[in-house]
Formats: structure tokens, sequence, C-alpha cells
């Protein structure tokens, strides 16, 4: 079984799951037509592969499978930005930033105070 962990920043939702192959890491970015035109979606996916290549030089774990999903933000968020929420997504043990509780967390029911 694959353990999963993700979260959620101003700019993508972040995925990372144990990869097929055991020396590299890999990346993967999803941009939806929702989000804009070709040209649009385009900028937005050399923008954070470009993120990708600075940060997981450094911060990636060898193995892992990375998946990135392009929000609108990510077209106008500052570079700078991008880095610092990769880095914190890659960095910490378990990605918690925005993230909404399990809805299929039976330990809270309702009326039993």
């Amino acid at each position: 079984m694959r353990h999963c962990r993700g979260g959620s920043f101003p700019g993508f939702l972040f995925l990372s799951a144990p990869g097929g192959e055991a020396g590299t890491a890999r990346l993967g970015i999803t941009v939806t037509r929702k989000i804009g035109n070709a040209v649009t979606r385009n900028r937005i996916k050399r923008r954070l592969r470009a993120a990708g290549r600075d940060i997981l030089a450094l911060h990636g774990q060898a193995g892992q499978d990375y998946v990135l999903i392009a929000r609108p933000a990510a077209q106008d968020r500052p570079f700078a930005n991008l880095l610092d929420d990769l880095k914190q997504a890659l960095v910490s043990p378990a990605t918690t930033k925005g993230r909404k509780p399990d809805r299929r967390d039976k330990t809270k029911h309702r009326g039993a105070d």
C-alpha cells in the first residue's frame, strides 16, 4: 500500500507518494483548462517546472513521486513564494497547511458530547 501525503498552498495542491524507481525523484504537473487558455497554462507549467527543478535537487527524496496541481494564483504569485511553498511542502513531515480534516474520520460523532 502506498502512503500518500499532500497539502494545499496558494499556487498549487501538493501530493507525494513512493514512486516506482528507487534512484530518482519525479515531478508531475497538472494544469486544467479551467485556469485559462493554452498560453496561460503553459506559463504556469514552466514556472512550476522551474521551481521543481530548483527545490527537488535540494530537498527531494529519491524514489518519491511528487505531483503539483496548479491553481490560478500560480500565474501571478511571486516566484520566490512558489519556491518557499514547494520547499515547505517537501520539508515538512506531514504537510497539512490549509488541509481540511478527513470526512471519513469516525472519532467525532455528532451529539457525542
